[in-house]
């Protein structure tokens, strides 16, 4: 989809009428970008756009990020959903505004998808909850992927990223529980599951004790008990992975995540000092959405990569390339594998690199 954002952290009434600035995004779309550019693997994303020039470039920028867009379905009904985003400084938060009714993934059916063909020569499908947020067409094509690749012996990685402005496509559900009851038919073909510090409660009822996200307070200690109760709804999950993330301010956030192996019932955290967790303090956010997107990207890089592999490391991967994605414009991110490894060893002081 497209996004619209004023210039840094101007409000819509002091842009409007005037400049803004236009880039594509959308949750899946930034996972599969920012993978890309990792590089090693082969991406390729599955949606729906219209048959427009808007859409055409749309995909020339996923194209020059190395995504493969040939399974993209370009249909005659709809149109390219878009979002606004307000960047809040300080003590006023970020603002989103949705405007995705009508949106060619919302209208496109799930026959018209070619599944097996997608899924033939691949590993690995991801998909988000933001999808099945859409409409109810979206959430049955979304279910239908997961299940299809389920199936075809793929890995199935599902963030369940609640956005409660989105789940309205049920007049007789309230948007949250409309979200569980969806999500709950979504989750039994998946085998890493993805959430954000509140998602488990809002998706899924399974809240950590002690914390309060809109103060900025988090009970870290208590979540291993929220990815185990995920784990033992479904047990079909391989890992559940959480982000961590602490809101001093819209401009200070803390950041760091808990991967569950829940094989061996270990919580592995990253960052860590002298072996205890010890959040990446990030004091002067650039952009912070696409921040999740991006933890899901180099989660899945790192749990394909040989060195990355094991879960503690997957973490400490996944972890540090989200954190580096907050000083970056737009919702993909640029890091290299090289950064990320950097972030990994120690080097936070952002000293210029000659």
């Amino acid at each position: 989809m497209g996004r619209i954002a004023p210039q840094g952290v101007l409000r819509f009434r002091q842009s409007l009428p005037g400049t803004v600035g236009f880039t594509f995004a959308g949750a899946e779309a930034n996972v599969a970008a920012s993978l890309a550019m990792l590089g090693g693997h082969d991406v390729a994303f599955v949606t729906a756009l219209p048959k427009n020039t808007i859409a055409d470039t749309c995909v020339d920028a996923l194209r020059a990020v190395g995504v493969d867009t040939k399974w993209i379905v370009r249909t005659d009904d709809g149109r390219l959903g878009l979002y606004y985003l307000e960047t809040g400084a300080n003590q006023r938060a970020s603002q989103v505004t949705y405007d995705r009714g009508g949106s060619a993934i919302s209208l496109t059916s799930a026959d018209q998808y070619d599944w097996p063909a997608v899924f033939s020569d691949a590993d690995w499908f991801h998909v988000t909850g933001i999808t099945p947020a859409i409409s109810r067409v979206a959430a049955e094509a979304a279910i239908a992927a997961a299940e299809s690749a389920k199936h075809s012996g793929l890995t199935v990685s599902c963030d369940l990223n609640f956005r409660k402005k989105l789940w309205r496509w049920d007049s007789s559900s309230k948007p949250r529980e409309l979200a569980e009851a969806t999500m709950r038919k979504l989750l039994p073909f998946v085998d890493i599951a993805i959430a954000n510090e509140e998602d488990c409660g809002d998706v899924l009822s399974i809240h950590a004790q002690g914390t309060d996200v809109h103060s900025g307070r988090l009970s870290i200690d208590h979540y291993p008990e929220v990815a185990r109760q995920v784990a033992s709804q479904f047990p079909n999950l391989a890992h559940v992975a959480i982000t961590l993330r602490e809101s001093i301010s819209a401009s200070h956030n803390n950041w760091g995540g808990m991967l569950l192996d829940v094989k061996r019932d270990h919580p592995h955290f990253a960052p860590l000092a002298d072996g205890q967790y010890c959040p990446y303090e990030i004091r002067s956010i650039v952009d912070r959405v696409g921040a999740g997107d991006s933890f899901g990207a180099g989660l899945i890089y790192s749990l394909c990569t040989e060195r990355w592999l094991s879960p503690d490391r997957a973490i400490q991967f996944a972890v540090a390339a989200s954190c580096l994605a907050h000083s970056i414009v737009g919702d993909f991110n640029y890091s290299s594998v090289a950064e990320i490894e950097a972030l990994v060893g120690g080097a936070a002081s952002g000293r210029v690199v000659r």
